[in-house]
């Protein structure tokens, strides 16, 4: 029974649409910095290095093996380095954008939590609790 009930106050704050949310859009980010690398930042770069096509890098540890009328009898083993690669400008790319994305959101936050900072709004909670601080130091009688 307390397992349902924390489940249920876990769903009604929010934050399982939240994580859903978060969820959704970078699945849809994974797809958009692959296309990306894929697409646009691999074949120029593939050009660049000497016609390269990097999906097509390996290397082959047995070639395949097919009989005389052309059925495959054993498939090709190879290490596929060049997926690898893709692969890994992939990762740095999506890593660099979420450090990026952090970033700013923390910068957002702290300039949001500086009471003194007049070009952001300070969320009421902040405004509340600094009017209460100011109230308290005028009443307590300074000890000087």
């Amino acid at each position: 029974m307390k397992l349902i009930k924390e489940f249920k106050e876990f769903a009604i704050k929010g934050n399982m649409f939240d994580m859903a949310i978060g969820i959704i859009i970078g699945t849809a980010f994974n797809k958009l910095v692959s296309s990306l690398v894929k697409d646009i930042l691999m074949p120029p770069l593939g050009f660049i290095l000497g016609r390269i096509n990097f999906s097509d890098m390996k290397y082959v540890l047995q070639e395949e093996q097919k009989d005389a009328t052309g059925a495959l009898m054993k498939e090709a083993v190879s290490v596929n380095y060049g997926v690898f690669i893709q692969l890994s400008i992939d990762f740095l790319l999506i890593a660099f954008t979420v450090f990026v994305v952090i970033k700013l959101f923390n910068a957002l936050r702290r300039k949001a939590e500086d009471t003194k900072e007049e070009t952001v709004p300070t969320p009421k909670d902040i405004e509340l609790l600094t009017e209460i601080r100011d109230l308290m130091k005028e009443q307590t009688p300074n000890k000087s």
